[in-house]
């Protein structure tokens, strides 16, 4: 299809009539009129319309190891640009909401698995009869904070709606612990990690076992995301499973009940403690878990309120947000004077970078002032014990080898033609060529992103109310 060009007088006009910029809009017709643009479209569209793709430099042949023959050759010299653009792969969804779209998917699939368990995944769906819980774990106080308590007005006197953005943050800045708050953020990944020891030895003590011997009675397994709350502190939220000695393929001992593991979790919290030395103007304290602990029962096939689907999908959604949701940067600061760029910064939130680097010269092996932007906090947001369930690299595998069968099928290759059964030889060079977007590019990229978000959900809502049809009959 011929594609006329807009001529540049009316470039104003139609962006005015849009709502976007004029460059950016004169930009974006560029794009559209260059030669490849279905092309491009089509890299973008495979990105899923990821917001940063990496480009890509280079060449692929796939040859017979018996006959030399070339069963497949590409390279990126007919690409638009000479580049093939891939998926970032970012979580953030801050910073790309279609590649954060697919990790909070597998996240969802990871944690579902571990719950209801699913046999591509090597999870026996026998693991919906062991005893499983829903835990948080909170810090605690550095001070008295804007909130909405049960009787409804704050201690400033105030009755805060729920948007406020005064909620969570300081009563009185001057008195709050700010330190003490980038400290326990800084070592948030320690208290979680004695966390899971004392578990195992409430749990044993509770079985009148040995710890040396809980092992062979049962295993504790645990997925879990961290997330921040409004006044820049880590939570964690966990769900906690006991199997028997073999993991999920075995059934947990008959003393292993929710009642106990909820019990082990709250006295575990109530033990652990993380020393910090004192350190030039900061004096020595013990880094311990707040108060307010929550563990609820996780219902099987609905029959409590929190389902496993609920459970899963609360967990991939914050596995995709980090420290930006208190309403600081997504990026390191390399220089305390970058704040002065950030005139909206919360005064709490800048409070807590200003922290981390005070406190960074007295601890420097902490690293808090590289670790500013996420309020001290360096550990990772979605961990899981090794039992507990399938891995995102197993997901991401399997995502790329249905891929590679899709390309296989349309290259008119047989099924069983793979790499891993050694009949191919791959050769293949690859640069790093740039990546990102230009601003119409940017645009045209969210533009296919909506496009297909909204037919993902779609399908899904024709999919809840037809479940008897396949994919192929909705789409006909």
């Amino acid at each position: 299809m011929t594609r006329l060009p807009i001529a540049p007088a009316a470039v104003a006009d139609v962006a005015t009539l849009a709502g976007v910029a004029p460059l950016t809009l004169a930009d974006m017709l560029r794009v559209a009129n260059t030669p490849g643009f279905d092309r491009w479209q089509e890299q973008i569209r495979r990105t899923g319309g990821c917001s940063d793709p990496i480009h890509l430099q280079g060449w692929t042949v796939t040859k017979d190891k018996t006959t030399a023959e070339t069963l497949y050759a590409y390279s990126t010299e007919a690409e638009p640009g000479g580049r093939l653009r891939v998926a970032c792969g970012n979580r953030r969804a801050s910073r790309c909401p279609a590649c954060a779209w697919t990790y909070a998917g597998d996240t969802y699939h990871l944690i579902r698995a571990g719950l209801t368990g699913d046999d591509h995944k090597e999870v026996p769906t026998t693991v919906r009869d062991h005893p499983r819980v829903f835990a948080t774990l909170t810090a605690p106080s550095f001070g008295p904070v804007h909130n909405r308590p049960d009787t409804g007005r704050c201690r400033c006197g105030a009755q805060h709606p729920d948007d406020d953005p005064t909620l969570g943050t300081a009563l009185d800045l001057t008195s709050y612990d700010f330190a003490g708050a980038a400290l326990w953020n800084n070592y948030a990944g320690q208290l979680w990690q004695r966390f899971t020891i004392y578990l195992r030895r409430e749990i044993a003590a509770r079985a009148c076992l040995p710890q040396s011997a809980l092992s062979e009675a049962c295993r504790v397994s645990f997925g879990k995301v961290a997330e921040f709350q409004k006044r820049g502190a880590i939570h964690f939220h966990a769900v906690v499973r006991l199997d028997g000695p073999e993991g999920p393929d075995s059934a947990p001992p008959a003393w292993g009940t929710i009642a106990l593991l909820d019990d082990a979790i709250r006295a575990a919290a109530a033990r652990v403690s993380v020393p910090v030395p004192s350190a030039g103007a900061f004096p020595a304290r013990d880094l311990t878990w707040g108060t307010q602990i929550d563990v609820q029962p996780i219902g099987a096939l609905g029959h409590e309120e929190l389902t496993e689907a609920a459970v899963a999908s609360y967990v991939a959604k914050y596995a995709t947000k980090a420290a930006e949701t208190t309403g600081t940067v997504d990026r390191r600061i390399g220089e305390l004077s970058e704040l002065d760029k950030l005139p909206h910064l919360p005064t709490h939130t800048r409070s807590l970078i200003e922290a981390c680097w005070d406190l960074d010269a007295a601890y420097p092996d902490r690293k808090l002032a590289r670790w500013a932007h996420m309020l001290g906090f360096r550990g990772h947001f979605s961990t899981k014990s090794r039992r507990y369930s399938t891995t995102l690299g197993a997901l991401r595998q399997a995502r790329a080898d249905y891929r590679a069968r899709q390309e296989r099928q349309e290259r008119g290759y047989s099924e069983d033609l793979d790499d891993s059964a050694g009949s191919t030889l791959v050769l293949a060079h690859w640069t790093y060529a740039g990546h990102g977007h230009t601003p119409g590019e940017s645009w045209l990229a969210q533009t296919i992103a909506r496009e297909i978000r909204e037919n993902r959900d779609l399908s899904r809502e024709i999919r809840a109310n037809l479940p008897d049809l396949d994919e192929m009959e909705v789409w006909a």
